[in-house]
């Protein structure tokens, strides 16, 4: 049975899911209890589950996450909820220095099963650390696996599969996708495979790579030129692993490719992807990879946020470039 739903909803299904199959599931966080999150997402679960399971801790991230890695060693499998990106950064030692070491600092004999939670990405007229897009510096984290979904069925299944993995995700929700879409999602459990990507439109002419909510800015810009250009997109889903496979067969197809995401330019997860390309597909491209992608700003305030986050314009210029060269 299926049911129309949002990503915010999707996302309480999946630890709802989760937490009834196995007592070992735990959610810890900044108001994940009595409030149910600052979006929402964990309404409901400390009524069903006791604040033993569904745990308020102080404001404190690196304790969150600490907490959560001495929990995964210790046979639990916590989910550990960031209350915005721009707060993770206090975390990142407990991430970079432990979690993601674990399994290599015991050769094997020792996994983290845990995931980060948090909410991420501008477009909903948020304060200064609200809007953060923090992928690359997770994706430069060896050992940490990292997921942003697009939409409420993958949201679901991403999650999930997050869940039950040995190692440690981190889990990135696009705040602007929380309740602008919705979709049909099975009500019982299901998984989406990490480090898969997904062919959301084929095309012929041009691939444009993206992740998060600029997925539907992608679709759109394919949209926008479909008389002229046959245009495949990808949605990455698992930004690291990335599905090399998936961008390369595409591009050895198409010969061009437009990389969109909305973190800054420089060092973003588009340079990544672009050299990848260089490296593998060098021989089919017929014009240079071209990236639309934020500013190598901080993320602006409400009234000019606008001007920063790539639009349909700016990807359909760089599929126009791309297709002219």
């Amino acid at each position: 049975m299926t049911q129309n739903i949002t990503m915010v909803e999707a996302i309480n299904q999946a630890m709802l899911n989760e937490m009834e199959k196995d007592k070992n599931v735990l959610l810890l966080g900044e108001d994940v209890g009595v409030d149910g999150g600052v979006f929402r997402a964990s309404q409901g679960l400390l009524k069903k589950f006791g604040e033993e399971r569904v745990i308020d801790t102080p404001l404190a991230e690196s304790g969150i996450v600490g907490a959560a890695i001495g929990l995964a060693l210790n046979g639990f499998h916590p989910i550990a909820e960031i209350q915005f990106s721009g707060f993770l950064y206090p975390a990142l030692d407990q991430l970079i220095s432990h979690a993601g070491r674990y399994r290599n600092r015991t050769r094997g004999q020792r996994t983290v099963p845990m995931v980060v939670r948090m909410p991420c990405s501008g477009g909903i007229r948020a304060p200064e650390h609200h809007s953060e897009s923090v992928e690359a510096y997770l994706a430069h984290t060896p050992g940490i696996k990292t997921v942003m979904p697009s939409n409420p069925y993958d949201a679901k299944g991403l999650l999930i599969s997050a869940i039950r993995d040995p190692d440690p995700v981190v889990f990135l929700e696009p705040t602007r996708l929380y309740r602008s879409v919705k979709q049909e999602v099975p009500e019982e459990e299901f998984v989406v495979p990490l480090e898969k990507a997904n062919v959301v439109k084929e095309g012929e002419d041009i691939t444009i790579i993206a992740w998060g909510t600029m997925v539907r800015v992608a679709l759109e810009s394919a949209a926008a030129v479909s008389e002229k250009h046959s245009v495949e997109v990808i949605d990455l889903r698992t930004i690291y692993p990335m599905d090399i496979d998936t961008i390369v067969d595409s591009v050895q197809k198409t010969g061009r490719c437009v990389v969109v995401h909305e973190a800054p330019r420089t060092c973003g997860f588009g340079a990544e992807i672009s050299s990848l390309l260089n490296e593998h597909d060098l021989l089919s491209l017929k014009a240079p990879v071209e990236r639309v992608t934020g500013f190598d700003t901080v993320m602006p305030l409400a009234k000019s946020e606008q001007y920063y986050i790539p639009n349909t314009e700016r990807v359909v210029g760089a599929v126009k470039k791309a297709m002219e060269f």
